[in-house]
């Protein structure tokens, strides 16, 4: 029995050591902050999505946007695009010199994450996609001149098969493959990036598929089964995914294309009480995840939930944006 014990302890030693080595990641100490925005998001809340926009802009003076061509917004009817809100979100952007992450594809951010025009929604999956092709080419034409764009996202989280699968279809990855295929086909100065979860995601597919890697980090949710929890993890946690990926897929610049500093929430915030949104998002659990995911080894980290931080000044509640504006400008 003893013999048992002096080996376990030994394979638990060498664990440790091992999982030590794995996380050992340089730090950036100047992280590059971004943020996500959609006009989607805002007129969920109700918002003036161009007051928004202009603020982040000139407010917080946020200098990195990851922007996402809905396909029902601009492609409202079938070969009648609407570009009035992405011209000017870019427009906006390359006039006070910001960068830009272009998202496009079916499956982008912001819930209910498969995002199809109701007239396509009705045709067969072969036909969906060649309709697919031709709203990605007729985007990534339309902006691939801008100088300002960074990367190209195609899809967002496509090998997340646990989540929103009321709303997605199971990834078709020899489609995906021409999607991305396509992009840098129409665009072939410019990288992909491809993304997956933090938490959920496996990593590896999304790692391998493009040349650029995006994470996602939500320290706290709301789960159906087990209510509010912080994922019991530590920033070491991301660093040895991190160095995982790059030893089995590749190493590749990876960035941290989504962090979670908005409720979690199972309704639509508009139908959540303002003491229930904070008891989910208070400016401590804010100020924690910044702090957190400093040491995860990400040195581009683009912050989710900007249009929620003006709906809570909106309401009463301006450490949010107060917080958000420290983040980007220091003051």
């Amino acid at each position: 029995m003893r013999r048992f014990f002096k080996f376990l302890l030994i394979i638990v030693i060498a664990l440790v050591l091992f999982l030590s080595l794995l996380s050992f990641r340089v730090v950036p100490e100047n992280i590059v902050y971004g943020v996500s925005f959609s006009k989607f998001h805002s007129d969920e809340l109700g918002l003036p999505w161009k007051t928004v926009y202009l603020a982040l802009l000139d407010d917080l003076k946020v200098r990195n946007f990851r922007l996402s061509a809905h396909w029902p917004g601009t492609e409202p009817k079938e070969g009648m695009y609407d570009f009035s809100v992405l011209d000017f979100q870019m427009q906006q952007a390359k006039l006070r010199d910001a960068g830009v992450i272009f998202a496009v594809g079916e499956r982008l951010p912001g819930w209910p994450e498969c995002h199809v025009p109701d007239w396509a929604s009705k045709l067969d999956t072969a036909t969906r996609q060649e309709k697919i092709f031709d709203y990605i080419t007729t985007v990534v034409n339309r902006y691939k001149n801008y100088p300002n764009i960074t990367y190209w996202q195609v899809e967002n989280e496509p090998f997340l098969s646990v989540f929103a699968r009321q709303t997605c279809e199971p990834l078709d990855t020899a489609f995906f493959g021409k999607e991305i295929a396509l992009v840098k086909k129409l665009d072939p100065a410019r990288q992909v990036l491809v993304t997956d979860s933090g938490e959920l995601g496996v990593w590896y597919g999304a790692h391998k598929a493009g040349d650029v890697f995006g994470s996602s980090l939500y320290l706290y949710v709301d789960s159906p089964i087990f209510g509010k929890i912080r994922y019991p993890i530590t920033p070491a946690y991301y660093r040895i995914r991190e160095n995982v990926a790059d030893i089995i897929a590749g190493k590749k610049k990876d960035i941290l294309s989504e962090l979670g500093l908005e409720p979690w929430l199972l309704h639509p915030i508009v139908d959540t009480s303002i003491s229930d949104q904070l008891s989910r998002m208070d400016i401590n659990k804010f100020n924690t995840i910044i702090s957190f995911a400093k040491t995860t080894g990400f040195g581009e980290q683009y912050l989710w939930g900007a249009e929620w931080w003006y709906y809570m000044k909106q309401n009463g509640h301006p450490e949010f944006w107060d917080g958000a504006k420290e983040v980007f400008t220091g003051k």
